[in-house]
């Protein structure tokens, strides 16, 4: 297969216009781009810890910290304490948080649309099966480079 210097640099151009649009939308609405992929997070993932939570979406703690804080004061999520661990907060969407899920599915929709528009389907099927097959090769890939970047 012949090799694309511009991928690489294709992808990071495409996901630093969703990035943007995503942002810009968020903001119309008062809210951060990463506000919403907590709403996101947590719609998917009912209970989740602040730990957790940043894990997932690589933040640091005390940032997941306080834009849970922004979300609460919206009354948006609420904090819980884990039965288990009283040490732990585990974190849970309010029904306020409905419309807001519904506006950002609406905008994602809308994006994927605008996106894609001319694109074919089947063009769209391929892509999709072929970032997979990157995103799982450098998955596969990660331990590789940690050592080597460890040892050098």
């Amino acid at each position: 297969m012949a090799s694309n210097d511009n991928f690489l640099s294709e992808i990071f151009d495409v996901a630093r216009l969703i990035r943007a649009h995503a942002d810009k939308r968020a903001r119309e609405h008062g809210m951060s781009r990463a506000q919403w992929v907590i709403l996101m997070k947590l719609d998917q993932q009912p209970g989740l810890s602040q730990q957790e939570l940043a894990d997932l979406i690589e933040v640091e703690p005390i940032s997941i910290g306080r834009l849970i804080d922004r979300l609460a004061e919206r009354g948006l999520v609420e904090r819980r304490r884990d039965p288990k661990d009283r040490r732990v907060w585990r974190l849970h969407l309010l029904s306020a948080a409905g419309p807001v899920l519904r506006e950002i599915t609406a905008y994602k929709t809308a994006l994927v649309e605008s996106a894609t528009e001319g694109v074919p389907s089947e063009a769209l099927a391929d892509l999709s099966r072929t970032l997979l097959m990157v995103k799982n090769n450098l998955a596969a890939d990660m331990p590789r480079m940690r050592r080597t970047t460890d040892e050098g």
